[in-house]
């Protein structure tokens, strides 16, 4: 499992293949516990690039949305409670049949055409 470590540290260099393919260290793929196909989010930062596996970023993500719910004194309890009245609001819009205006629609577009 990945550690937060914050240390900078050079590992290698490596080459782009003809595919645009870069290998990355085994002991960093290693330490880091990443996979073959493991997902990685390519951030530009000036002339260089980060190479970010997506894990932590969703981690990192997490933690900035943990961080900006205890400032405003949210609490997981007060967010558990909104859940009913969100999903009573969000479920129509996106699940519930919607009254078909297709036929309409096409009729009207078939006599535009006349």
């Amino acid at each position: 499992m990945a550690t937060h470590d914050t240390t900078l540290e050079y590992l290698t260099t490596t080459k782009i293949g003809e595919k645009g393919q870069l290998t990355v260290p085994q002991q960093f793929r290693r330490d880091l516990g990443l996979e073959t196909g493991a997902p990685f989010a390519v951030l530009r930062l000036g002339d260089g690039l980060i190479l970010l596996p997506e894990q932590q970023r969703f981690e990192h993500l997490c933690q900035q949305v943990s961080s900006s719910l205890t400032a405003a004194g949210v609490t997981s309890e007060d967010l558990l409670a909104t859940l009913p009245e969100a999903r009573n609001r969000v479920y129509p819009r996106h699940y519930e049949k919607k009254p078909s205006g297709s036929a309409s629609r096409r009729r009207a577009r078939s006599h535009r055409g006349k």
